[in-house]
């Protein structure tokens, strides 16, 4: 990571070993939060209410300058992950940034119109990646076959997979999550997200081989009336919050002693 004086992001706390937690932000103010709540892991991304979307290239040239390694999410639009060839040139690009501001990694996936990861358009993205390191997105959770999915992501040599286990919520997809982290045998890392929160956390990690977890820690306020009014702003808006951060953290290495 780039560091130096000009650091602009809070600094965090030295941090013992154990589980993994990766917060995803969309704001400066979130990343702040996140760092000093604790987070080992930043999923940078925009419009974190329709699901998150690429962060602009300054956001990633700030968060660059973070104590802790943060990944960008690729995903040029809001909907389905099937792309066309110049929307995957874009996603190209928006990985050129990523390296050229010296963000850690990525956050890619694609499928195809029959509900299958989209090898071909994922194999352009990690070759565009290189020398980056590669998680692969809840793409996963809308394919047909998601063994066939892991097998593709551990040839590609992406590091970890991010998923709910194909449900609304990791909760709710448990069983799927403990059969893709037994199918992926210490290859390659599940990471469950959706629904996260500090009441939960023990009980994902106690699955077989979960080792990280993906979480906003956001809370909800109310909006500026007036920024609502001209359509600024939806009625409630969610923020990243140190504390919530810091609760999760804290519930992860309990559950792991």
């Amino acid at each position: 990571m780039h560091k130096g004086e000009d650091q602009v992001v809070a600094t965090s706390p030295s941090k013992a070993s154990g589980p993994l937690l990766e917060i995803c932000v969309d704001d400066v103010a979130g990343l702040n939060a996140a760092v000093t709540g604790g987070a080992d892991r930043i999923e940078l991304c925009s419009a974190l209410g329709s699901g998150g979307l690429t962060p602009s290239r300054g956001f990633m040239a700030v968060a660059a300058k973070a104590s802790i390694p943060v990944y960008a999410l690729i995903r040029p639009r809001v909907g389905d992950f099937t792309y066309s060839a110049a929307e995957v040139s874009v996603m190209e690009a928006d990985i050129a940034a990523a390296r050229d501001v010296g963000l850690a990694g990525v956050v890619i996936g694609a499928t195809t119109a029959d509900a299958n990861l989209d090898a071909d358009v994922i194999r352009r993205l990690v070759r565009a990646a290189d020398g980056l390191d590669l998680t692969l997105h809840r793409a996963i959770d809308v394919v047909a076959d998601m063994d066939a999915a892991l097998e593709l992501a551990v040839e590609l040599g992406f590091s970890r997979i991010l998923t709910s286990g194909g449900a609304r919520h990791a909760e709710e997809g448990m069983e799927t999550l403990t059969k893709l982290a037994s199918r992926s045998a210490g290859r390659i890392s599940i990471m469950p997200g959706g629904g996260v929160r500090p009441q939960n956390a023990a009980r994902l990690l106690a699955l077989p081989g979960i080792r990280e977890l993906h979480a906003s820690c956001s809370e909800a306020s109310a909006s500026d009336a007036r920024l609502v009014e001209l359509g600024f702003s939806s009625e409630t808006t969610r923020r990243t919050d140190a504390d919530t951060v810091r609760a999760l953290k804290a519930q992860m290495m309990s559950a792991a002693r």
